[in-house]
């Protein structure tokens, strides 16, 4: 109990309690603006919304972790070892979205260390580089009529399945390839020129497995 309290007073001698708060308003906020940025102009075929919902979360736990860590040394070592056996379980697949929980870390870990003006001044900076580097990305590229290919099949060898569809697309580029203990789900970027050729793609694919799921998005504006 003696060692608990000694904790408390040595955390309360250690952290202002209005500047945690005031970082971790802050942090939050800053989490929020960049979250509805990521789901308007993120380029990621995955689903943005959900994806962004965790950059609050991460945000404020890293702040949390980091303002434990600094007040104590004994407490910074036990943290890293404690930390050193969690996995990343998530299927991040697309380096945007890596990129996004960098950024999103570096702001976390500014507002733990007490750093509240250079997380501000760093999101006032770096929000207009990530618009004008995303406008300057569709500016560069070429409007096609590029469609999403997504298959869910009980094959295991993601080969097989390319070397049926290659031949049949005008264009072909594999976008995402998850794998479970069922199958693979696997996601194209594709060229369609007539119906004739997504038809041929439907039946092939039927051929080599016809348990296999598979659905075609139109998406007339995607960039190359």
């Amino acid at each position: 109990m003696l060692h608990f309290e000694k904790y408390l007073s040595d955390f309360n001698s250690t952290i202002n309690i209005w500047e945690f708060i005031l970082n971790l308003i802050i942090v939050t906020v800053i989490a929020y603006t960049i979250k509805l940025f990521y789901i308007r102009y993120g380029r990621a075929i995955s689903d943005r919304r959900k994806f962004a919902n965790n950059f609050i979360p991460l945000a404020v736990g890293t702040l949390l972790i980091i303002a434990v860590i600094k007040s104590s040394i004994a407490l910074s070592l036990g943290l890293v070892g404690a930390l050193s056996i969690v996995r990343f379980r998530s299927a991040i697949k697309d380096p945007e979205e890596l990129t996004m929980l960098f950024l999103i870390i570096g702001l976390g870990l500014m507002g733990g260390a007490n750093k509240p003006l250079m997380a501000v001044v760093s999101y006032l900076l770096i929000l207009p580089i990530l618009f004008l580097n995303s406008r300057l990305a569709q500016n560069k590229g070429t409007v096609t009529n590029k469609s999403f290919l997504n298959i869910n099949t009980e094959l295991t060898d993601i080969s097989v399945l390319n070397k049926a569809i290659e031949p049949l697309t005008s264009y072909l580029e594999i976008k995402r390839v998850d794998s479970n203990p069922n199958g693979i789900h696997a996601s194209y970027y594709c060229i369609i020129d007539h119906p004739g050729q997504l038809q041929n793609i439907l039946d092939t694919v039927k051929a080599i497995d016809i348990k296999a799921k598979i659905s075609f998005v139109e998406q007339p504006d995607l960039l190359l």
